[in-house]
């Protein structure tokens, strides 16, 4: 099947695309795997590491080719290549405004980020209750080793 050249709307659509998904699917530094899982040793903080960037990269390659599948399935191309055609015909180019993509971009990165910070705040409390839990649970044995030490003394009486 010969491959039809892409019409300026398409491509332009394919690369607002591939813009908006870049930054939802973008790497995390180890710097920030370490903080968000600082019981693991390094070891297992590079293991995640690398396994996260095989995860998005994997990511990225899929989401691209469900679009381009979705594309083609629904034929936005062709579609596209018929509203460019009326536009020129009509001298209305309704698309030229590109602001709405990238304003939706910017707010479904700041979107993304709140909630990250919301989930790493999340993530937080409980590491601190965890802690917490942890403390309770030692003072807990300590007392049950000086009621122990109680009870033997009681005996020897």
């Amino acid at each position: 099947m010969a491959s039809v050249p892409m019409g300026s709307k398409q491509s332009k659509l394919k690369r607002s695309f591939r813009r908006a998904l870049h930054p939802l699917l973008s790497t995390c530094s180890m710097e920030a795997i370490c903080k968000a899982f600082p019981g693991f040793s390094k070891d297992e903080q590079k293991y995640l590491h690398r396994l996260f960037i095989k995860v998005i990269t994997s990511l990225h390659g899929h989401i691209e080719e469900v679009f381009e599948s979705l594309c083609d399935e629904m034929q936005v191309g062709t579609c596209l290549d018929i509203v460019e055609e009326l536009i020129e015909e009509q001298s209305l180019d309704i698309l030229s405004d590109k602001s709405n993509v990238l304003d939706t971009a910017e707010d479904l990165l700041a979107a993304k980020n709140n909630e990250i910070q919301s989930l790493l705040a999340e993530l937080n409390a409980v590491e601190e209750r965890n802690r917490a839990t942890r403390a309770r649970i030692e003072l807990l044995k300590e007392r049950q080793e000086d009621f122990a030490a109680v009870v033997t003394a009681m005996e020897k009486i």
